[in-house]
């Protein structure tokens, strides 16, 4: 018998002014790791805020846990971990100081210290938070998101700007939560990452899911997809070497 949806959005639509960034998006997300793919501008940062509570839908049904994010944010916030594109961090707090402030929010946190190890945040932990690297700014939206120990995290690009070492240590973190039992809805560029992490994938394009399945049924539909944003027209979502993972790529 399959699980109840963790996430299930139906005829989602969103404008920004005359723009249709999501456009009557369905989606479903079960129990597991759900990869959410697409170039810029596909509409995946603004679904996904949709489903945190942080933007309204303009058309559309959206539930999360089975609640409602907007009307219903009070009861859902607490089983959640929401790990942003940006933002979200006291720009002149330290690292270690923001993270321990959030464990201190939830009822039963992780161990701290033992997460910043994992991460690799030791050695900026007294490092005020705008004077931490890209890479070390998105360790720790990643120990924010999961230090409460969320029955489900949304991650948006962890991945980005990292190197090799810390792109590995945050898939090994990704595993350990699907161990553990928790849900994560993860949004990226790289198909291989989603071969790595993912249970089920889901690709976005122009605002509509246009493929849902297991990651190796989803890797066939990825090379044709095309994204219809202005700011990426012509822009083809593809292997661009045997040695690079797919990602974005603008045609010759």
């Amino acid at each position: 018998m399959q699980s109840e949806p963790v996430v299930q959005v139906q005829g989602l639509v969103k404008w920004y002014g005359t723009k249709t960034a999501v456009d009557g998006l369905d989606l479903e997300a079960r129990r597991g790791v759900t990869a959410v793919l697409g170039p810029n501008g596909a509409g995946k940062t603004t679904t996904v805020e949709t489903c945190e509570g942080y933007r309204r839908p303009d058309s559309g049904t959206v539930r999360v846990l089975g609640l409602d994010p907007v009307r219903q944010s009070a009861a859902l916030r607490p089983r959640l971990g929401v790990m942003l594109q940006s933002g979200g961090v006291y720009s002149g707090a330290r690292a270690d100081e923001m993270l321990r402030h959030v464990a201190k929010l939830h009822a039963h946190p992780l161990d701290v210290d033992a997460l910043i190890e994992r991460l690799g945040l030791g050695s900026c932990g007294r490092t005020s938070y705008r004077r931490l690297s890209g890479g070390q700014q998105q360790r720790l939206a990643l120990a924010m998101a999961v230090v409460g120990r969320p029955e489900l995290v949304f991650l948006d690009e962890p991945t980005a700007g990292l190197d090799p070492q810390a792109r590995h240590a945050t898939w090994d973190l990704v595993r350990d939560l699907r161990t553990d039992g928790v849900s994560v809805i993860l949004t990226t560029h790289y198909m291989d990452e989603a071969e790595q992490l993912a249970d089920d994938v889901a690709i976005i394009d122009a605002g509509r899911v246009i493929a849902q399945g297991s990651p190796r049924s989803c890797a066939r539909a990825a090379p044709r997809t095309r994204s219809a944003s202005p700011d990426a027209r012509g822009w083809t979502w593809r292997p661009c070497s045997r040695r690079c993972p797919p990602t974005l790529r603008a045609p010759r």
